[in-house]
């Protein structure tokens, strides 16, 4: 996949930790190719790798060094694959800046803040993190991965942690720990985006740290991360909601070109300067994404009469059924609220007589056993009949991007592989 982006983005240097695994077999890939490769050590430092890169003859290396305007552009982010078919978003120095300065405004981010970082920084998500810290002058600690959650409770002990961000899984595998045997005494805020995440899990995670204030955000890689964000102290009367647009942005819900009535569903579309410039070598793909300056997303959505964003899914993920929308993130929510379910998502699968149905799959909680018929009953309580699942299949874990987003298209694969 990483030789695929690079030759993609016609990057003409790469640079990376020799000692690194997977440095031999990339740097191997790219043999004969356009991409000149250096590899350095961790241990020579950053004024080593600096001196390396100026040394470069590359023309393209010595043209980057030049005078540069907000709007040119300077970041290729590869979306994350949630649909099976990443693109390369073009963003400029405008719309890092604008993000980072938003950002680091709202969370009120300060010189002295030390941020734990689990996500990886080629994601839109850890991109912000790190740019708005970089922009407000704030330490941020790093961890490569959280298959050890005790080892990251640990680290936000130990180096007295003052804010965390995490995708939905990232909280739901800290929740299953015993978080009052830790000292998280420090924390002064969480920020959860990269993913619905369901009410359920939001006021579990309130309640277990209940100091530290919840940012829940919304956002895409196709605006630089952030579009808006819900007010911790709202959460209790608009939990559900992903909050209002940050500053300088708009949102609209629209039907096509016409933008509909608060509480009616429809596309939610963005205009800021936190748009894009385009998919990198895709003008197919941009021109269907932007149109006069807006982003369409292809998240649907509504607007309530204070105007606060709440998601309802993506256009493409809505199940079919007869004649009736099923949203997949309403299913899940139930599913978040039935004891022994770690996690869930919910897929639509071919059905000869009604076009689609219903298939959840879910994660049961550490050493529990998951009764089927128990889940479709407790669906059925709280779901209309035709949003609960035909099919439920228990696994032991969902297939997810590196930034911790389920991969639905996978989840639909398996199951017309296994005939459901």
């Amino acid at each position: 996949m990483l030789v695929r982006h690079v030759e993609h983005s016609e990057a003409a240097l790469l640079v990376g930790d020799s000692e690194h695994p997977e440095w031999r077999d990339l740097a191997t890939g790219l043999e004969g190719r356009s991409t000149e490769c250096v590899g350095f050590t961790v241990e020579q430092g950053p004024e080593a790798l600096q001196a390396l890169v100026e040394a470069l003859p590359s023309a393209r290396t010595q043209a980057a060094r030049s005078a540069l305007a907000l709007d040119d552009p300077a970041m290729i982010i590869y979306t994350s694959g949630t649909t099976g078919s990443p693109k390369g978003v073009l963003l400029s120095h405008g719309n890092l800046e604008s993000n980072a300065r938003t950002i680091a405004s709202y969370l009120e981010i300060q010189p002295n803040d030390r941020t734990l970082c689990v996500l990886p920084f080629y994601f839109s998500y850890g991109n912000s993190v790190l740019h708005s810290h970089l922009w407000s002058g704030a330490s941020i600690v790093l961890e490569d991965n959280l298959a050890f959650p005790q080892v990251t409770l640990r680290k936000l002990q130990d180096e007295r942690i003052t804010g965390f961000p995490g995708v939905p899984s990232t909280f739901a595998m800290l929740l299953r720990c015993r978080l009052e045997e830790f000292d998280l005494s420090s924390l002064r805020y969480l920020t959860q985006a990269g993913g619905h995440m369901p009410s359920a899990m939001v006021e579990r995670l309130r309640q277990s740290i209940p100091h530290a204030k919840l940012f829940v955000m919304y956002g895409q890689t196709e605006a630089t991360a952030r579009i808006s964000y819900l007010p911790p102290e709202r959460l209790g009367d608009k939990l559900g909601s992903v909050g209002r647009p940050i500053d300088g942005v708009r949102v609209e819900v629209r039907d096509g070109s016409t933008v509909v009535p608060s509480g009616e569903v429809g596309e939610i579309c963005v205009s800021g300067p936190n748009v894009m410039l385009g998919y990198w070598r895709n003008p197919e793909a941009t021109r269907r994404a932007l149109d006069d300056g807006w982003l369409r997303t292809g998240d649907l959505g509504y607007v309530d009469d204070e105007g606060f964003l709440y998601l309802t899914g993506r256009a493409v993920e809505m199940i079919k059924v007869g004649a009736f929308r099923v949203s997949p993130l309403e299913v899940e929510e139930v599913l978040a609220t039935m004891d022994g379910i770690a996690d869930a998502a919910v897929v639509g699968v071919a059905d000869e007589m009604l076009g689609q149905v219903v298939k959840a799959i879910v994660v049961p909680e550490d050493g529990r056993a998951l009764d089927v018929m128990a889940i479709k009953e407790h669906c059925r309580r709280n779901l209309a009949s035709y949003k609960v699942p035909k099919f439920v299949e228990v696994t032991a874990a969902l297939p997810r991007t590196s930034s911790g987003k389920v991969q639905r298209f996978k989840l639909i694969g398996e199951s017309l592989a296994h005939g459901s």
